[in-house]
């Protein structure tokens, strides 16, 4: 396996254990989606890191809806 390969294996690995960390840590299995859908959003390649770009890109067709779930996140865990 060559070493860029072997390098985005553990980012990868890294990445899904933060999520799992964070869905744990949410203490709701409904939150765990939302966190998920917020995470890829982040790593978007958009201008805007909002709730509104990042739903529009997450789910054609869906856009409210996801949008209502990625506010939910980001508010409570303020």
């Amino acid at each position: 396996m060559s070493r860029q390969l072997q390098d985005f294996s553990r980012q990868a690995e890294r990445l899904l254990a933060c999520l799992r960390d964070l869905t744990q840590a949410a203490g709701h299995t409904d939150r765990v989606v939302p966190i998920e859908n917020y995470t890829r959003g982040l790593m978007l390649p958009i201008e805007r890191m909002s709730v509104e770009p990042m739903a529009a890109r997450l789910a054609l067709g869906y856009v409210r809806p996801i949008c209502q779930l990625l506010h939910y996140v980001v508010a409570d865990a303020a």
